[in-house]
This record gives structure tokens, C-alpha cells and sequence, in this order.
């Protein structure tokens, strides 16, 4: 921590995907600072809104009135490429990648704020990183469905995008039994499978697959036929987006490109079509996909985002910068920002419940 002057204005941006819990976040921190005499600002699209005009909003009780319970952001967001970066293609053809994090300084010091409260996943906290070690006032908070970063107990906005794929699971019970069908569920989880654990789990799965443990076929298959032969002539399979097969690649919808990341999707259909292929059993696919980030956070992840919002004020009037705040439970504090995004938050193999996993006789793919 260092001494500061007195704060009269902060600003709040929401970057990355969306999930159900972000506008608690921005009431509860508007609320917070209001609360200390201080001014708001929010900021559009993400840290983009630092690189045009116009593209700030001035919080204040009205605006973030009656929002906590609304999914998406009142900002908006962004998740296309890593804005302190611009690619350009000089007179030779030749591509160059230009550093614009002095841009969005400077765009910080035209809003005359004191310090920022930036929302977001893993490549939110590591910009928010890059501008505290540029000697910016930072405060981030974590955010993301998948869960996977590191330094904090749960994101908000986990338990949301669980709930959606649980119910979704649940409902497929009835007529995968009903038609004696195979489902594979596809959910979110590019690089770690805490949405497809804990749904798959809670909703009664028969297969799980994650992207930690890679899956043989014929694993799957011998769960399946081995349900067929108890008489369940049906099964359900939930697999992370970013799941693959022992020595394969993760399936890619799109390629990376321009500064994007490749964008993953399609192992559910991959699946389907191999397990019908191999058991005979008339296999189906469902695919969540944005419907895990949308509508209404649960009591949890709301209750969660105000109290992150909260003490991202906290921080700020401490003098407490370059961190991120993280659930302790049951506590609230603050934890390094390098120390968020020094790796992926990834689920543990041997921890309790992928141990309950197979206690309970889920296949997880590898035996």
C-alpha cells in the first residue's frame, strides 16, 4: 500500500466475456464510493472506451438503480483482441503490432479519476496489471463463468453459468430415458472443466469429460454399453468445450487470427457422432454456449458481486493498489494482481470432488 491523495473520482470498466453478476458489481462499488463523497465514471466496452470519446458514462444512485439482478453489463463489454495492442500493415506488407497502453493512460487522465476499478477475467486482470505497473491506480475484480483464475476461492458468475447447465441436464433426463438416446451436453471451459464438473455432477452425468483428463473413446463407449447391458438404455454425457481425446488437439471452431484467440466449439457434435458410430446407440448433442452467461445471477454470485464491488472501494480508500480482491472465505480481501493471473485456476485431480466423481461411478474418460 501507499499513501495517496484524496480521492474524488473513480472510474469502472467491465471487460471480457459477460457473466451474471456484473452489474451487482458496478452498483455496489458506485454505491460504495457515492457513499464516500467521491464522483463515478464508468467506462464503455471495456478498456476500448479509453481509446474514443464519448464513450464514458457518469454513475450515479439513479443509473445504477434497481440493476442487480439484470444479467450483462450496463457498460457493455469487450472481448476481441487485446486492446493495448493495434495491428497495423506498413508499405511493405508487413505486419506490426503497436503498443497503445499510453493511449489509454492518457485516456485515464482526461477523466480526471483518481483510481480504476477494472472487472474482469484473466486477460482483464493482466492489462490491469500491465497499467498498475505503469504506475496506474488499479483495484480489478475477478469475474469469469469458467472460474479458472487464480488468487480468489470462486469468480461470480460460476455458479450462475453452473445452475443454467444443471437445469439443461436435468430437463434432458426425461427424453434421452424416454427416446433411449445418448446426449452430449457441450458447456463452456476452453482450458479448465469446473462448469462441466460441478453441473455434470449435480445434474446426474454419466460421462464428464474435462479438458484436465484426456478421454479414449473407448472408455466412453464401455460406460455406455455397459449402462445398455443394466438396462439404462440411455446416457448422459457433459463435455467441456475444451476437452480432447489422449493425443489429440482440442476442436476448434474458428483459428486464431488478427490477435484473436482461436475459438473452441464443436466437441459435442465430434462426440456424438463417434459414440453413435461405435455403441449404435442414436446420439444427440445440445450446446449451451451463451446461454451459461446470460439472464439472472443466482442469490450467490449477486451477493458475491456486491461484496466484491464493496471492497474494491475499500481498497482504493486504503491505498491498496496493483491487486486484485478475492474471496478468502469467509472473507473478503486482496490479493496481488501478478499473483491472479500467474497461471489458470485449473481443477484439481485429486481433489474431493473429482474423487466424489468417481466414488460415484462417473466416467471420467480415463478408465
Amino acid at each position: 500500500m501507499r499513501p495517496m491523495p484524496p480521492v474524488r473520482r473513480i472510474a469502472i470498466s467491465t471487460g471480457g466475456g459477460d457473466a451474471p453478476g456484473l452489474n451487482a458489481v458496478i452498483r455496489a462499488a458506485t454505491l460504495a464510493a457515492l457513499g464516500r463523497g467521491w464522483e463515478v465514471v464508468g467506462i464503455r466496452r471495456g478498456f476500448v472506451g479509453l481509446f474514443e470519446p464519448g464513450e464514458s458514462v457518469v454513475l450515479d444512485r439513479d443509473r445504477v438503480r434497481g440493476i442487480s439482478h439484470l444479467g450483462g453489463s450496463i457498460l457493455g463489454t469487450n472481448s476481441r483482441g487485446n486492446p493495448f495492442e493495434r495491428r497495423e500493415v506498413d508499405e511493405r506488407g508487413v505486419e506490426q503490432v503497436i503498443d497503445t497502453i499510453d493511449q489509454a493512460i492518457a485516456g485515464l487522465r482526461e477523466l480526471e479519476v483518481d483510481a480504476l476499478i477494472a472487472i474482469g477475467g484473466d486477460g482483464s486482470m493482466a492489462l490491469a496489471h500491465r497499467l498498475a505497473k505503469r504506475g496506474v491506480a488499479v483495484v480489478g475484480v475477478p469475474k469469469t463463468i469458467d472460474n479458472d483464475l487464480e488468487g480468489t476461492n470462486v469468480t461470480f458468475g460460476f455458479e450462475t453459468a453452473a445452475e443454467v447447465a444443471t437445469d439443461a441436464i436435468d430437463r434432458l433426463h426425461s427424453t434421452a430415458e424416454a427416446h433411449e438416446r445418448v446426449f452430449v451436453v457441450e458447456v463452456m471451459g476452453r482450458y479448465a472443466g469446473w462448469i462441466a464438473l460441478h453441473s455434470g455432477l449435480a445434474g446426474g452425468a454419466d460421462v464428464i469429460l474435462l479438458p484436465e483428463i484426456p478421454y479414449t473413446l473407448d472408455s466412453v463407449c464401455r460406460k455406455i454399453l455397459e449402462r445398455e447391458r443394466s438396462g439404462r438404455h440411455f446416457s448422459i454425457v457433459v463435455a467441456a468445450e475444451g476437452a480432447r481425446a489422449v493425443g489429440g488437439e482440442r476442436t476448434v471452431e474458428s483459428p486464431a487470427s488478427a490477435g484473436r484467440a482461436e475459438r473452441l466449439g464443436g466437441i459435442g457434435h465430434k462426440l456424438a457422432a463417434e459414440i453413435e458410430e461405435r455403441t449404435g446407440k442414436e446420439s444427440r448433442t445440445v450446446v449451451l454456449g451463451h446461454l451459461q452467461r446470460g439472464g439472472r445471477p443466482t442469490p450467490r454470485d449477486r451477493l458475491l458481486a456486491l461484496r466484491f464491488g464493496a471492497a474494491a472501494v475499500r481498497a482504493i480508500e486504503a491505498g491498496d493498489f496493483g491487486v486484485m480482491v478475492s474471496l478468502d472465505p469467509p472473507d473478503v480481501l486482496t490479493v496481488p494482481l501478478e499473483r491472479a493471473i500467474s497461471r489458470l485456476k485449473t481443477v484439481p485431480l485429486d481433489g474431493d470432488t473429482i474423487l466424489t466423481a468417481r466414488d460415484l461411478g462417473v466416467c471420467l474418460g480415463d478408465g
